[in-house]
């Protein structure tokens, strides 16, 4: 397996506003799709879409709590579409990358049946084993 590079900064925002990383990141895009963190790291992309609308709509004019309930309710709509559509926003990120649809969550799958695999064989150990 190839090693797994982070991007930069400025690379790192680019993939968060949907755009293509280098062939040498690839590893590390599926890794940032199928952490255990996935859908924290997705949070923090939708984020960055996300946050300078809704300052734009702080610094219009008006009352404070006017601009402040629709900065409230941009952002519960906009996370929420976010987070709804999550896995197939993560599934077309690593299409772009050149993976094959359906390979996030082929992984987090397999990462699941691994550990629970594992507390399986922790628990028949400390319980069922003869005493």
């Amino acid at each position: 397996m190839t090693e797994r590079r982070r991007p930069n900064p400025l690379q790192w925002l680019w993939y968060a506003l949907g755009g293509r990383l280098p062939e040498q990141h690839r590893t590390w895009v599926l890794h940032d799709v199928t952490a255990k963190t996935w859908l924290w790291r997705h949070a923090a992309r939708a984020s960055v879409l996300l946050l300078p609308l809704m300052l734009v709509w702080l610094l219009l004019p008006g009352p404070l709590t006017l601009r402040l309930s629709l900065v409230l309710m941009a952002g519960i709509v906009g996370f929420f579409y976010s987070l709804v559509y999550a896995e197939e926003s993560v599934e077309n990120r690593l299409r772009k990358h050149g993976y094959p649809y359906g390979t996030a969550r082929k992984v987090r799958a397999e990462a699941k049946e691994e550990a629970e695999r594992e507390v399986k064989e922790r628990y028949i150990a400390r319980y069922r084993s003869p005493q």
